[in-house]
């Protein structure tokens, strides 16, 4: 799913920002002290174990070996909002032809609903960029064909995009992948940002973002046709956004005639949050306005569920609403009709049917 539900930091550990270890299938994590290509890599080998590299870079990016990334953005080891925020190297560190960079959205996490234009772009990359768990939604058939992978765990989205933009710079065709689309709440800004801080630019790697089918739509579709009107998105996480700012937008959303679609509704470190985008919804709204909740979508454990605005809040402590779940709160006109969410458009103003 989502992605763009994707990379946030709050129930994970820090990341070590560079350097990621991957158990091999005897359970047992290997490091090894050899240079990296770009940085610190974690690259499959023809034996299928992982390999963790911590010696420094050939691209030009400082590696350090206690809180700073290996291409040059901090890391907190005892804060788990991540505390990335100094970029290393520059273009001018870099001697090779810049190769190519991606952004590839990976839509809602199952191969069925990438985009061929996403598995084409993932198949012409020489290394493939991401947080593990959306790595390990790339099929076999696309990931055997690359050069390298490298994976952080959650909380390394500064270190792991900069590792992708030394790469590109180096000389490789690079992916940086997440799930659903890189310009929903995702790295393709970041990437961007990253580029021009290091005194690079977008034409130098041939920038270029792969959309994928957002987690909106792909959780929409699950529930019928709930956003077939205006609409809005909303990010309940904090980590990048203060709550205040995350309440107003809730506000100013709710009051009008929107569908909205919540992501990160729910973490152990954010029940509040949740709580609090409850009372406000209900504060516009009636508590029998349709609801609809999906975790998962396009993956082994997917839940959909059709509910009420005023049952919402009991949800909260319940399995089906985490970080991978998507909310869908109807509008004023949405009904349920047949386990189907349904906004009108407006058709039944102008036409009979």
């Amino acid at each position: 799913m989502s992605t763009d539900t994707n990379a946030d930091a709050d129930d994970e550990s820090t990341s070590n920002c560079g350097a990621s270890s991957s158990e091999s299938s005897s359970g047992e994590t290997s490091t090894d002290s050899s240079s990296s290509k770009c940085g610190a890599s974690s690259s499959e080998s023809s034996s299928g174990e992982t390999s963790t590299d911590s010696s420094s870079s050939k691209c030009g990016a400082s590696t350090e070996t206690d809180d700073s990334s290996s291409c040059g953005a901090s890391s907190s080891s005892d804060d788990d909002s991540s505390n990335e925020k100094e970029v290393g190297s520059t273009v001018d560190d870099f001697d090779a032809e810049p190769g190519q960079l991606s952004a590839v959205g990976l839509g809602p996490g199952h191969s069925e609903g990438m985009t061929d234009r996403a598995k084409t772009a993932l198949l012409e990359a020489d290394h493939i960029v991401g947080y593990t768990t959306y790595i390990d939604l790339i099929p076999d058939e696309i990931t055997a064909e690359a050069d390298e992978l490298y994976d952080t765990p959650m909380c390394g989205e500064v270190s792991r995009t900069e590792e992708a933009i030394d790469r590109a710079l180096a000389g490789h065709d690079v992916a940086i992948v997440g799930s659903g689309d890189p310009n929903v709440y995702a790295l393709g800004g970041l990437a961007l940002e990253i580029l021009e801080s290091k005194g690079a630019t977008a034409s130098m790697v041939d920038f270029e973002a792969v959309p994928g089918v957002p987690a909106a739509q792909s959780c929409a579709a699950r529930l019928g046709a709930p956003l077939v009107n205006d609409t809005v998105s909303i990010s309940l996480s904090d980590h990048l956004v203060p709550m205040p700012e995350i309440e107003s937008r809730l506000h100013s959303a709710a009051k009008e005639s929107f569908t909205i679609t919540i992501y990160n509704p729910w973490s152990r470190k954010r029940r509040e949050n949740f709580e609090k985008a409850c009372e406000i919804l209900l504060a516009h709204r009636d508590e029998d306005t349709p609801v609809g909740i999906v975790h998962g979508a396009g993956r082994d454990d997917e839940q959909v569920m059709i509910t009420e605005l005023g049952e919402l809040v009991e949800l909260g402590e319940d399995e089906i609403i985490d970080m991978t779940t998507t909310i869908v709160v109807g509008n004023e006109d949405t009904y349920v009709w047949d386990d189907r969410m349904v906004t009108p458009r407006g058709y039944e103003t102008k036409y009979d049917y």
